[in-house]
């Protein structure tokens, strides 16, 4: 399976990235890793990864916005307990909150809840992408570093 990930480079690299901040409990950060230290260009797989990945949260964004209990809870597995950790860090941070999307457990309520507040989408887009393409930039930084001790 990884080598068809990987075999498909930065298409891979944009789905994984998208499923992975919606529906599917994935990580996308390996694929990067994986594909940067196979060469290929740092820029243009953070821009990828970070786009898939902030289209994802959009997707939890626009459920929470007009989505039922149902698809939160059944299809997104988000309890009420997650929303309402989200709802706190929403409440203590504001829109600043929104940088974090990217954190495992909190990260996709956080998007939901975004979206069930009525938080502005021009926004929510802004701050989740920074977020999240400072994420995929650290990650290809570090490995890029650490493949130069090599």
């Amino acid at each position: 399976m990884p080598e068809l990930l990987t075999e498909h480079g930065l298409l891979s690299l944009f789905l994984l990235s998208l499923c992975a901040s919606t529906l599917i409990p994935l990580g996308s950060e390996w694929l990067l890793v994986a594909l940067l230290l196979g060469g290929r260009d740092p820029l243009s797989a953070v821009a990828v990864a970070s786009l898939g990945n902030s289209l994802g949260a959009v997707t939890s964004y626009l459920i929470g916005l007009g989505g039922s209990r149902w698809l939160i809870e059944k299809l997104l597995r988000i309890n009420p307990q997650q929303q309402q950790r989200a709802h706190s860090w929403f409440t203590r941070f504001g829109k600043w909150a929104l940088l974090f999307s990217w954190l495992p457990i909190v990260g996709d309520p956080l998007c939901v809840v975004a979206g069930l507040l009525r938080h502005g989408l021009g926004n929510f887009i802004l701050l989740v992408t920074l977020g999240k393409t400072a994420r995929y930039a650290l990650v290809a930084a570090l490995t890029l570093s650490g493949q130069s001790l090599l």
